[in-house]
Protein backbone atom coordinates (compact mmCIF):
# COMPACT_ATOMS: atom_id res chain seq x y z
CA UNK A 1 0.00 0.00 0.00
CA UNK A 2 0.99 3.59 -0.64
CA UNK A 3 -0.31 6.68 1.09
CA UNK A 4 -0.75 10.29 0.15
CA UNK A 5 -0.37 12.44 3.24
CA UNK A 6 -0.90 16.09 4.06
CA UNK A 7 1.05 17.60 6.92
CA UNK A 8 0.57 20.90 8.69
CA UNK A 9 3.24 22.79 10.54
CA UNK A 10 2.47 23.45 14.18
CA UNK A 11 4.57 26.61 14.02
CA UNK A 12 3.82 28.14 10.61
CA UNK A 13 0.69 28.57 8.50
CA UNK A 14 1.77 26.08 5.89
CA UNK A 15 1.16 22.54 4.69
CA UNK A 16 3.07 19.82 2.86
CA UNK A 17 1.88 17.00 0.58
CA UNK A 18 3.81 13.79 -0.01
CA UNK A 19 3.58 10.09 -0.86
CA UNK A 20 5.06 7.17 1.08
CA UNK A 21 4.48 3.55 2.00
CA UNK A 22 5.05 4.16 5.75
CA UNK A 23 3.38 7.34 6.97
CA UNK A 24 4.60 7.24 10.58
CA UNK A 25 8.22 6.67 9.56
CA UNK A 26 8.07 9.45 6.95
CA UNK A 27 6.55 11.97 9.36
CA UNK A 28 9.33 11.09 11.80
CA UNK A 29 11.88 11.94 9.10
CA UNK A 30 10.16 15.30 8.53
CA UNK A 31 10.17 16.06 12.25
CA UNK A 32 13.81 15.04 12.72
CA UNK A 33 14.88 17.51 10.02
CA UNK A 34 15.91 14.87 7.47
CA UNK A 35 13.75 16.36 4.69
CA UNK A 36 15.28 19.52 3.25
CA UNK A 37 12.01 21.08 2.11
CA UNK A 38 10.31 20.77 5.52
CA UNK A 39 13.23 21.10 7.93
CA UNK A 40 12.74 24.80 8.71
CA UNK A 41 9.04 24.54 9.59
CA UNK A 42 9.06 21.70 12.13
CA UNK A 43 7.20 20.19 13.94
CA UNK A 44 4.64 18.65 11.57
CA UNK A 45 1.41 16.78 12.22
CA UNK A 46 -0.59 14.58 9.84
CA UNK A 47 -3.97 16.12 8.99
CA UNK A 48 -5.04 13.89 6.07
CA UNK A 49 -4.14 10.53 4.49
CA UNK A 50 -5.42 8.54 1.53
CA UNK A 51 -4.55 4.90 0.75
CA UNK A 52 -3.71 3.55 -2.74
CA UNK A 53 -2.83 0.15 -4.17
CA UNK A 54 0.01 1.43 -6.36
CA UNK A 55 2.63 4.16 -6.24
CA UNK A 56 1.36 5.42 -9.60
CA UNK A 57 -2.15 6.02 -8.21
CA UNK A 58 -0.75 7.84 -5.19
CA UNK A 59 1.48 10.05 -7.37
CA UNK A 60 -1.49 10.94 -9.59
CA UNK A 61 -3.44 12.05 -6.54
CA UNK A 62 -0.44 14.05 -5.29
CA UNK A 63 -0.26 15.76 -8.68
CA UNK A 64 -3.97 16.58 -8.41
CA UNK A 65 -3.49 18.33 -5.06
CA UNK A 66 -0.38 20.20 -6.18
CA UNK A 67 -1.21 21.26 -9.74
CA UNK A 68 -4.99 21.11 -10.32
CA UNK A 69 -7.13 24.07 -9.29
CA UNK A 70 -9.82 21.81 -7.81
CA UNK A 71 -7.13 19.92 -5.90
CA UNK A 72 -5.75 23.20 -4.60
CA UNK A 73 -9.20 24.15 -3.31
CA UNK A 74 -9.57 20.78 -1.62
CA UNK A 75 -6.10 21.10 -0.07
CA UNK A 76 -6.98 24.53 1.32
CA UNK A 77 -10.23 23.15 2.75
CA UNK A 78 -8.36 20.29 4.46
CA UNK A 79 -5.79 22.71 5.90
CA UNK A 80 -8.49 25.15 7.06
CA UNK A 81 -10.29 22.31 8.84
CA UNK A 82 -6.97 21.52 10.54
CA UNK A 83 -6.63 25.13 11.70
CA UNK A 84 -4.54 26.65 8.90
CA UNK A 85 -6.03 29.72 7.17
CA UNK A 86 -6.54 29.64 3.40
CA UNK A 87 -3.47 30.43 1.31
CA UNK A 88 -2.67 30.28 -2.36
CA UNK A 89 -2.10 26.69 -3.54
Amino acid sequence: MYYLYILKSRTYKTGYIGVTHKVEKRVGEHNKGRVKSTKAKRPWIVVHTEEFQTLSEAKKREWFFKYNSQGGKLKRKILETAGIPAQSA
